[in-house]
């Protein structure tokens, strides 16, 4: 049975419905910031220990939208809950196929390169849908929380920084380097390290996978929470440099930026990482 069938809409006292209530605006955050969200990384803000759970929490948000996009002046409300994809297919779960049957019917059979290729014009229309404020009115949700401006503040006026080039930093990113399985590459993954891009900044590792780039900031254990500010728009710059570099080379590889840092991501950076769509890899038993 499909998940959509099964859940409500947001309006009640299950845990999923709470649940749904408190990820609803942050879906309309990343709409907002046109970029998808992880489901680990989406449970992670919740504080939900499995992501797994969600699919009720999405469930319930797809169901609310549809009863919603049912009412008098309101037309086809776009599924913002396919913003959520997992870190392999990068693809929604099963249980949003459910809400295009009306739409799509045919998607259960189109190829993953098709697939991806539906989504990313679907997920077009959710950025451009101009009344998710709106929608969170009508459901009675307020806004997610922004942002904590104080601390990209203090990023921008270079105060309250930690961490630098000293030996911890050069321990993990030695460390990185020399073991691309941490994140989920090949061991014969080409690693370079303080690889130079045309802006005259280095990235600190550099691995090559066939045609596909994956640049590595990192961050060690000592960094604090302006220095970890500073790295998720390090990555952010990277990515939009070598955008720029394959564009005008006419280079046909992939590009990926992640950061790596050697503590936990505070609680109060997952919005910021979650609102940039980056991939934060912690790397916590350097010894």
């Amino acid at each position: 049975m499909e998940t959509a069938s099964q859940c409500d809409n947001i309006f009640g006292n299950k845990l999923y419905q709470t649940r749904a209530r408190s990820a609803l605006p942050i879906l309309v955050r990343q709409a907002g910031s046109g970029k998808p969200i992880y489901y680990e990384a989406l449970a992670a803000e919740l504080g939900m220990p499995n992501p797994r759970n969600l699919n009720y929490v999405l469930g319930s948000i797809g169901t609310t939208l549809n009863e919603l996009s049912r009412k008098p002046g309101w037309g086809e409300i776009p599924h913002i809950q396919s913003l959520v994809i997992n870190q392999h297919r990068r693809l929604p779960g099963q249980g949003f196929e459910g809400f295009l049957a009306e739409r799509m019917g045919g998607y259960r059979k189109l190829s993953l390169a098709e697939k991806r290729a539906y989504l990313d014009a679907y997920w077009h229309e959710v950025y451009a849908y101009p009344y998710w404020a709106e929608v969170l009115d009508a459901c009675k949700l307020a806004p997610a929380t922004p942002v904590a401006r104080g601390i990209i503040g203090r990023a921008k006026m270079g105060r309250g920084g930690g961490g630098g080039e000293g030996e911890e930093h050069r321990r993990l990113k030695d460390r990185v380097a020399n073991s691309p399985n941490l994140l989920g590459l090949p061991s014969t993954a080409r690693a370079i390290k303080e690889a130079p891009l045309p802006s005259g900044d280095r990235i600190d590792v550099l691995f090559e996978v066939g045609r596909r780039l994956v640049a590595v900031e990192v961050k060690s254990s000592i960094s604090n929470d302006v220095d970890l500010t500073r790295g998720l728009f390090q990555c952010v710059k990277y990515h939009a440099v070598m955008e720029a570099e394959r564009g005008v080379t006419g280079a046909r590889h992939s590009i990926d930026v992640l950061l790596v840092i050697g503590r936990r991501l505070p609680a109060s950076l997952r919005a910021l990482q979650n609102s940039l769509g980056l991939e934060v890899v912690e790397i916590t038993d350097l010894c």
